[in-house]
């Protein structure tokens, strides 16, 4: 492996009359080469803490940080062969464009033939041949964002470190700017960690997502593992949406399981170590749900309906509980009004069972 933590622990001490805060608790994590890794989950997980502790900018309480076999754990940030962009872009308003993607080569008295040779490369790789001699003021906050970038990756680095950097763009240049920071990292092949509470960030840019919640990791998979075969309700709910279903494991064998459900079985996928007998329930996303013209699987009453033009969303009440249903499919979208009985099919083939 080419970036490697090793139980890493960050504490913060004790401040204004609040008590120490355990930000990061036995972090290990292992990172291919060439991979991007997205470090999700909610504010005040642990996961921009745990980048600072790779690029050097927070100091291990206890664990190591290793890069291709060397520990770094007490080089500064400088010495670290890393880049960060920042969530603020940190450019300088009193140099153009040139000048803020060389600064970091003019600090390190590059020769000023590979300057121009490299800031023209990297340039051309974020699509702002052209801009070199405009000022800060006079760019987008796409185009401000292309800036940092290429700053960051002028000083060609082992490891590119990137905290929320599409969180100050509308939706349309996030969209834009995911796809631009994908193609890059993988023309270039360069091994990047990317911090984000945006689920669908993680989804299209990386290889492998880790969820971290309250400083420790709850799951790391690839986004489909994650999606698909949640290990926890938490990361069931915080990546996409989902329905908890009470259910019941009748068999389990390997990795799946036959369980009972509104009086009903159900052969299904299920997390490791689930029992026969176990309690647990049923994640079923809204998606894998739909309003049937048969005899379905469930039968309930419309509690809400929300026409979105790509989709209708349902709220259903079943036996008691509420069911989301998001249907897609154009060919069904017929708008239930509320307080219709309606009967429900699912692919409870996707369904995925974890202990309650």
């Amino acid at each position: 492996m080419f970036l490697v933590l090793e139980n890493v622990v960050k504490r913060f001490p004790p401040r204004g009359g609040a008590a120490e805060v355990t930000a990061v608790n036995g972090v290990s994590l292992s990172i291919e080469k060439g991979e991007l890794v997205t470090l999700l989950g909610p504010s005040g997980c642990g996961k921009t803490t745990t980048l600072r502790l790779i690029g050097g900018f927070e100091v291990l309480t206890s664990g190591r940080i290793l890069l291709d076999g060397v520990g770094i754990d007490n080089l500064p940030p400088h010495k670290r062969g890393m880049s960060m962009v920042f969530q603020s872009y940190a450019i300088f308003p009193h140099l153009n464009v040139f000048e803020n993607i060389a600064y970091g080569l003019h600090v390190q008295k590059v020769p000023e033939p590979e300057v121009k040779r490299r800031v023209g490369k990297v340039l051309e790789l974020v699509n702002l041949i052209g801009y070199e001699n405009r000022a800060p003021n006079q760019l987008s906050g796409g185009q401000q964002q292309r800036v940092a970038l290429a700053r960051a990756l002028v000083m060609e680095p082992k490891v590119l470190l990137l905290d929320e950097p599409l969180s100050n763009l509308d939706a349309k240049l996030r969209e834009q700017m995911r796809s631009e920071i994908r193609r890059i990292q993988q023309e270039l092949q360069i091994t990047s960690v990317y911090v984000t509470h945006d689920q669908i960030e993680a989804m299209t840019l990386s290889d492998h997502i880790v969820v971290m919640n309250q400083g420790i990791i709850e799951q790391i998979g690839t986004p489909e593992e994650i999606y698909r075969h949640p290990n926890s309700q938490f990361v069931a709910n915080f990546i996409g949406r989902a329905n908890f279903i009470p259910a019941r494991a009748k068999r389990v064998h390997g990795g799946e399981a036959v369980v009972e459900c509104y009086g009903k079985e159900f052969q299904v996928s299920s997390k490791a170590g689930v029992t026969a007998g176990a309690a647990g329930v049923l994640v079923l996303r809204p998606e894998m749900i739909w309003i049937s013209e048969g005899e379905g699987v469930f039968k309930g009453v419309v509690k809400r309906s929300v026409y979105l033009g790509n989709a209708i969303e349902y709220e259903v009440a079943v036996d008691g509980a509420s069911l989301i249903v998001m249907e897609t499919n154009p060919k069904r979208m017929k708008l239930y009004a509320p307080g219709t009985h309606v009967t429900l099919d699912a692919y409870m083939d996707l369904a995925h069972f974890l202990l309650a």
